[in-house]
């Protein structure tokens, strides 16, 4: 239905508020056009359809509102280790995919509704407002100024340091009650981020068969991921200290390692870096024999592990930390200390 289809009687009446026409000549070749003439919606006409508007926007509000108590719904009831199967992301977090789908819905429907309310039912015509000075007038001025200089002449700030001085401290004061309050968003991190697992004694894990491992495991050329010693994948923590204690281990040939401190670390030419890329966290799963390089997959910075896994390519900061191995009585590799560096990304605190 459109606005030709009603008759004359029945259309809102029009307001004079495309402002004033001009028509262009040899003086004025820019006059003002004006605006197109006003064209009404059909919500403007017809009482039905502004309900059937109005009971959208409503429908839309109220699908915010259920999506906001399922959202708080899942925080409460869906476990945080609980995974579900959604194609085709694949198995991802139950709890993390509930949250972001029902905040998703909750946020659209409430832009949806207000975006159709505004579009359907508010006033859609152009108004035009002729521009005015914004500068005060003279008078006003003086009297503003008048009228600041008498209260503070009145306030006695300027006579009555005690007072002001006072004032200013709990002014200043006031703003800490809030940062104290931050206090409260989690457990301070202290030094968790400088240590790992890794002790002296430790023995190095094979992640894939969760063996010690033995020098003899190791062959020239190849790569393996190694855990300390008691970390189980059913700990509550595992991926919280996984993400720090994961290793690599490669065994090179003595002679080709060019780091002095790298070939004292090692045993044998069996040496142990940390898996976690020094960029932004990502695990390293790419080894190249002949080079003795390794790539992080996720933004590609390259390290070259025969010579103190130095970066030679790509936006990681610093080398990935090695970790000093060595082997124990019964012939089983073993750490034999922490890192002495922070692991994985840098962080404000690496000073």
């Amino acid at each position: 239905m459109s606005s030709q289809d009603i008759p004359e009687e029945n259309l809102p009446a029009e307001q004079d508020t495309h402002g004033a026409v001009g028509v262009a000549d040899d003086k004025d070749p820019f006059a003002d056009p004006g605006l197109p003439p006003h064209e009404h919606r059909v919500q403007d006409i017809d009482e039905r359809a502004a309900k059937r508007s109005e009971r959208t926007v409503a429908m839309l509000f109220t699908v915010s509102m259920l999506a906001t108590v399922g959202f708080i719904a899942a925080y409460v009831a869906i476990p945080v280790d609980q995974s579900v199967y959604i194609f085709p992301l694949g198995h991802i977090s139950g709890l993390n995919f509930a949250l972001g789908m029902t905040l998703g819905i909750a946020l659209f429907a409430i832009g949806a509704g207000a975006v159709h309310w505004a579009r359907t039912l508010m006033s859609d015509e152009e108004m035009v407002d002729e521009r005015h000075p914004i500068e005060a007038e003279p008078e006003l001025k003086a009297k503003v100024m008048a009228d600041f200089q008498q209260g503070a002449k009145e306030s006695a700030l300027g006579r009555r340091k005690l007072i002001r001085n006072t004032m200013l401290g709990a002014l200043a004061l006031v703003p800490l009650s809030g940062i104290v309050l931050l206090r409260d968003l989690g457990p301070l991190p202290e030094t968790k981020l400088r240590h790992t697992s890794w002790r002296r004694g430790k023995l190095l894990v094979n992640m894939n068969t969760n063996e010690p491992l033995r020098p003899s495991d190791v062959a020239v050329g190849s790569l393996t991921f190694a855990k300390p010693e008691g970390l189980e994948e059913h700990d509550h923590d595992f991926q919280v200290n996984i993400a720090k204690d994961a290793l690599m281990i490669v065994r090179i040939q003595p002679g080709d390692i060019k780091d002095k401190r790298e070939l004292e670390w090692s045993h044998e030419g069996i040496v142990a870096y940390s898996k976690i890329c020094t960029h932004v966290g990502c695990p390293i799963s790419l080894y190249e024999q002949q080079t003795h390089h390794v790539l992080c997959p996720c933004h590609q910075s390259t390290f070259d592990l025969s010579d103190g896994a130095r970066v030679i390519f790509g936006p990681a900061g610093h080398a990935l930390p090695q970790l000093r191995i060595g082997v124990n009585d019964e012939g089983y590799l073993e750490a034999l200390g922490d890192f002495e560096e922070p692991v994985g990304p840098a962080f404000w605190e690496r000073g």
